[in-house]
C-alpha cells in the first residue's frame, strides 16, 4: 500500500521518513501568498532538498535514498492529493480601510469595502476576526494609540451591527507602531491612517 505524505511548507522544515516497507511521496507546494519554502527530505540512506514549487520526491523505504526530485503538474497534485488539498483551511482574508485625518471616519473610497467584509464574515461563518487600528505619525504616541483604538472600535461596531458575533472579534490598537508607509515623526500619511481586518 502506498502512503502519500502531503506537506504545506512556508519555511525551512526537515522531515525524516522512517516507515518500513512503505513508499511515501513528499510534495512542496507554495503557501497561499505564492511563497515557496525549502524542505529537506531525509532518511538513513540520504537526503534530497526541495526548493521549487510543486517539486516532489519519492521515498521507497528507510534504507533507500530518496529519489531524485521531480516537478509534478497541478493536475497530478490535484489527482493524488485532492483529499488533503480540500481539507486545508481557507487562507485568511485581509481588508484595509482608510480614515480621514485625526478621526475615526472612513474615507469615501473605503466605504464600499464594508459589504464585502460583512459578506466574507457571514459566508465563512468566521469565529476568528482581528481588527487592528493604526495611525500616521502626526501627534503624540499616546493620542495615536487612542485614535487607532477608536478606529478599530468603529469597525467593531459596524461589523457587530451587521451580524458578526462580538465574542469572535479581537480589537487591537497599534497607534503609530506599525506603519504601512515608513515616515519620520509628524508626517501626515494617508496610507498609515487605517484599520486592518483579518478574517480566518
Amino acid at each position: 500500500m502506498n502512503h502519500k505524505l502531503f506537506l504545506l511548507i512556508c519555511s525551512v522544515f526537515f522531515l525524516t521518513i522512517s516507515a518500513c516497507g512503505t513508499k511515501s511521496t513528499v510534495v512542496l507546494i507554495p503557501d497561499p501568498d505564492g511563497h515557496v519554502g525549502k524542505l529537506e527530505v531525509s532518511n538513513q540512506a540520504g537526503t534530497q532538498t526541495l526548493d521549487q514549487a510543486n517539486q516532489s520526491v519519492d521515498i521507497k523505504d528507510k534504507t533507500t535514498a530518496p529519489a531524485t526530485p521531480t516537478i509534478l503538474s497541478q493536475s497530478k497534485i490535484r489527482a493524488v492529493f485532492s483529499d488533503a488539498l480540500d481539507a486545508r483551511p481557507m487562507p485568511p482574508e485581509k481588508f484595509i480601510l482608510y480614515f480621514l485625518p485625526g478621526s475615526n471616519v472612513l474615507t469615501k473610497e473605503s466605504e464600499p469595502l464594508l459589504p464585502q467584509i460583512i459578506q466574507t464574515i457571514l459566508t465563512r461563518r468566521s469565529n476568528d476576526i482581528v481588527i487592528s487600528g493604526h495611525t500616521d505619525t502626526v501627534g503624540s504616541k499616546e493620542n495615536n494609540y487612542r485614535l487607532a483604538r477608536e478606529r478599530a472600535k468603529t469597525m467593531f461596531d459596524i461589523l457587530v451591527a451587521n451580524g458578526a458575533v462580538p465574542d469572535h472579534i479581537k480589537v487591537t490598537s497599534h497607534g503609530e507602531g506599525k506603519l504601512l508607509v515608513k515616515t519620520p515623526d509628524d508626517v501626515a500619511e494617508p496610507g498609515n491612517r487605517r484599520v486592518e481586518v483579518v478574517i480566518r
